[in-house]
């Protein structure tokens, strides 16, 4: 897929990886819009690159959403999707009494579930109507090996996987040449992961991959450990799960009930 020329949004596109991801697309010749949440951090993404267009919205919140699509209507609408905002939960023992595990499990469906259909829906005619479009829905490596201690987080990415399978398929059917592709990240050096155990990857590394994948037309772009850890998945998955949840970690913190309120 050529990105010159090409206008993206980006959700959740202040920081992490959307902010890099907004730098390396610029860089391709694409315009960029970027959305997140924090004026703040839009206002120093548009400092550091100001060839972006900055819009605040919560994506999570209906109003916004539709509001955001308008928004970017009046710009001239977009050919590129990147569905890359997401949330995850301050690890919770589910074995405890604690009312923050449905509050909480219901914030992460919302943002990273529910809101990417709400959006894919809202845009869907306009991308339809150009020539050379696309979604991209970035799902996770615990999309498909599940963590003991982000269980609705990994939930909720197995769900954006086989949405984004089913909705690949459905507009083949419809002949439409909106492509669909899924970024299968491993864990990325991020704020959101900054607490979780493991080798991490680097935003312009996974990045540089995410955007190779997409002009080559990979559909499904896996970096780093993913692509081992989806073939370890179907020939060893009790290894796969062991490696994502050790079993001292987990107990330790099961037993000294470190997320209690």
């Amino acid at each position: 897929m050529k990105l010159k020329g090409k206008t993206i949004l980006i959700t959740g596109g202040a920081s992490g990886i959307g902010l890099e991801a907004a730098k390396q697309f610029l860089a391709r010749g694409a315009n960029v819009i970027t959305t997140g949440r924090s004026q703040g951090k839009l206002d120093e993404a548009k400092k550091l690159y100001p060839a972006i267009t900055a819009i605040k919205s919560d994506i999570s919140d209906v109003d916004d959403a539709k509001k955001l699509f308008e928004q970017v209507k009046e710009l001239g609408g977009i050919d590129i999707l990147y569905n890359n905002a997401g949330v995850l939960a301050d690890p919770i023992n589910l074995g405890l009494t604690d009312d923050r595990h449905f509050d909480d499990a219901a914030y992460e469906i919302n943002v990273n579930y529910l809101s990417v259909i709400r959006l894919n829906n809202l845009f869907m005619e306009i991308l339809r109507s150009r020539k050379d479009s696309a979604i991209i829905n970035t799902t996770s490596i615990l999309s498909f090996v599940p963590s003991l201690l982000e269980a609705t987080y990994a939930a909720s990415k197995s769900a954006l996987h086989f949405y984004t399978v089913s909705l690949r398929e459905h507009l083949k059917v419809l002949n439409s040449s909106v492509k669909v592709f899924e970024l299968i990240p491993p864990l990325v050096a991020t704020d959101m992961a900054a607490n979780m155990e493991g080798k991490r990857i680097t935003t312009e590394a996974l990045v540089k991959a995410f955007i190779t994948g997409l002009q080559k037309d990979h559909l499904t772009i896996r970096v780093g450990d993913t692509k081992l850890a989806s073939v370890l998945n179907r020939l060893a998955p009790k290894l796969i799960f062991g490696l994502v949840n050790p079993k001292r970690s987990y107990k330790a913190i099961a037993l000294q009930n470190t997320f209690q309120p």
